[in-house]
């Protein structure tokens, strides 16, 4: 269930398809790596597409719009996403070697394009508070349910403070979710459950989780770790919220007793 992609190379590169490798994703995602001046036009006939801004700067035109967009930090800056529907072109010109992350699945519902600009895309702190900020984090949705009741995905990203964890208390959903991971440092590295397995992650690898498994995350001391999340609600079950696993639901409690230390 984790996966890691060795080198990034010039063009796509495929993590996901829906009709390929993890197609229990119901997802079709990848990351194009552009140089400068590269340009490529992206336009879907049956699904709808994110595209999201990594790293450098592009200018994406679509619907007779244009935005200059750009981001050199995935923890410092707040993110520029694209969302389009079926059969909306989108061109992406690179001013510099820069990174996009596409996610994709089918919808066949026509609405408006939107741009969500790092203005749009603030950043929440979750976990504050309670056991002893231990699982401090900070979350930006870019779009879900509630945002988009139209689009059949969600996408946000994750913050982790060195040594903090995330999904956590531990929690799961019926729909499936994958995550790409960035850290700090190249050599940073981090630990993934998925139900009761253990997987190391580390930068630019990806973890696809079944619905119905906990995933909790953390981040090796002195390595902060970013996420992508993505989601792909199912027909009639869209996802709007966590559910807790009831083994580890008290510690949601600020005055659940927990041991400290001599």
């Amino acid at each position: 269930m984790l996966y890691k992609l060795d080198t990034l190379d010039y063009g796509y590169n495929i993590l996901t398809e829906m009709d390929g490798k993890h197609k229990e994703m119901m997802m079709d995602i990848g990351i194009y790596k552009f140089n400068k001046d590269d340009r490529i036009k992206i336009k879907e006939s049956s699904k709808e597409t994110a595209l999201l801004l990594l790293d450098g700067i592009v200018i994406m035109r679509w619907d007779g719009k244009e935005q200059r967009m750009e981001r050199h930090s995935l923890f410092d800056e707040e993110p520029w996403c694209l969302h389009v529907p079926k059969d909306v072109e989108v061109e992406i010109e690179a001013e510099s070697p820069s990174e996009v992350l596409v996610q994709k699945t089918d919808n066949d519902k026509n609405f408006e394009s939107r741009l969500y600009t790092p203005e749009d895309c603030k950043t929440q702190i979750f976990g504050e508070g309670i056991l002893g900020d231990t699982s401090k984090r900070y979350v930006r949705t870019i779009f879900d349910y509630e945002i988009a009741p139209y689009s059949n995905m969600v996408i946000g990203e994750v913050i982790n403070p060195s040594g903090k964890w995330s999904s956590y208390p531990p929690h799961h959903h019926p729909q499936p979710e994958v995550y790409l991971y960035r850290f700090t440092k190249p050599q940073g590295f981090g630990c993934a459950i998925v139900g009761e397995e253990a997987y190391k992650v580390v930068n630019n690898s990806f973890l696809t989780i079944p619905g119905g498994l906990v995933h909790p995350q953390v981040t090796a001391p002195g390595y902060g770790m970013y996420y992508c999340w993505m989601i792909r609600h199912l027909e009639g079950n869209p996802w709007t919220d966590r559910i807790m696993d009831e083994d580890h639901s008290w510690l949601l409690d600020p005055k659940a007793e927990i041991w400290s230390g001599k």
